[in-house]
């Protein structure tokens, strides 16, 4: 193999580059080395880093690179051929790194109390920091390569990163009881505090996290149309009131027992009523469903004005007291009356 006398690497069309071995190992002192911006040039020698180069232009001498000098016990000052390896990292900052969790986040939603399956979605910038270190722990553990595209370098470490965001992220929602519908305003601090986390384990192997996002976080429908199924039956609660809404629930359970005889008993046990009150309802409402009451068979409640059998004493809407009242002077008093109109007696 022909003797090299120019060593440089002038990049690939993309960025998605960590680390480059220049294709020959037979070098000479006095040959030229050049390294450009955003590059590191390492020298390796059985294995052992020798000298690290930065950016700029170098001819290579005893002088400049020491180490490798008495790896292979040349003399000072010799322009002799020798061996070596030679790897051009990238220390540029690489964006575009995407990240996302595998498997969901399976957790109850501190709010809602709903079982949720989240998952999150992200960017992630990357550099290598310490080259020194990349070495030691990166390159000289794995096998022989040209090249080495940063995609392999985040699946040999996705595990560490994934698990750190799950952390992350189910602390936020249970530690800090925040709804999983809510954590989308917190995904800035979130992003943040993730990255916190992630970058002493990534600086272990002499990258730095220069950015860190998440850009979603996100669960299934079938689990959103819980919460929302949630949040409808709280905007009836709230516009009815607590009284009329739990009204309302009662009639639910009781409209289905009027469409399934057969479990009628069971359907009035679930509303909460006894079985004599359950007998009463229920020819009442076989009285709704045979025979349905008229306008001009009902009377309007005094106390919340809605429309109730005429022979009711008590509002089955708000309970109310509407049964006619006779003062002991013999005056008929309308529902409600404290005070008598004829004789001024106070109404018991």
């Amino acid at each position: 193999m022909a003797i090299i006398d120019v060593v440089r690497f002038d990049g690939l069309k993309s960025r998605d580059w960590l680390i480059y071995k220049y294709p020959s190992e037979q070098l000479v002192f006095g040959a030229q080395l050049i390294v450009q911006e955003g590059q590191v040039a390492l020298f390796v020698k059985g294995g052992v880093l020798a000298d690290v180069f930065y950016p700029g232009t170098y001819t290579l001498a005893t002088e400049n690179l020491p180490i490798l000098r008495s790896l292979i016990n040349l003399p000072f000052g010799n322009k002799t051929p020798f061996s070596a390896e030679v790897y051009f990292v990238n220390t540029a900052v690489v964006l575009d790194v995407n990240w996302g969790t595998i498997d969901p986040i399976q957790l109850i939603d501190p709010k809602y109390y709903v079982k949720l399956r989240i998952r999150a979605f992200g960017q992630m910038g990357l550099r290598a920091l310490d080259v020194t270190t990349l070495f030691k722990e990166v390159i000289g553990g794995m096998q022989k390569f040209d090249i080495v595209k940063l995609d392999k370098i985040k699946e040999y470490y996705r595990g560490i990163l994934v698990i750190k965001a799950k952390t992350a992220i189910a602390d936020a929602i249970i530690n800090n009881g925040i709804s999983a519908l809510e954590i989308s305003t917190k995904l800035e601090t979130l992003s943040e505090k993730v990255r916190e986390q992630v970058s002493p384990e990534f600086e272990k192997y002499g990258f730095s996290v220069s950015n860190f996002f998440i850009q979603s976080i996100n669960f299934p429908d079938e689990d959103f149309e819980k919460i929302n199924k949630i949040l409808e039956d709280k905007a009836a609660f709230e516009i009815m009131g607590d009284g009329r809404y739990a009204t309302k629930r009662s009639f639910d359970v009781y409209e289905g027992a009027a469409n399934n005889q057969s479990g009628v008993a069971g359907a009035f046990a679930a509303g909460g009523m006894g079985l004599g009150a359950a007998m009463g309802m229920g020819a009442s409402m076989n009285q709704t469903v045979g025979n349905p009451i008229h306008r001009e068979d009902t009377k309007e409640c005094i106390s919340c004005h809605v429309r109730i059998p005429i022979g009711s004493k008590f509002c089955p809407e708000c309970g109310f007291n509407n049964s006619e009242m006779v003062c002991e002077c013999g005056n008929k008093l309308a529902p409600g009356t404290k005070f008598c109109p004829e004789c001024g007696k106070k109404v018991l």
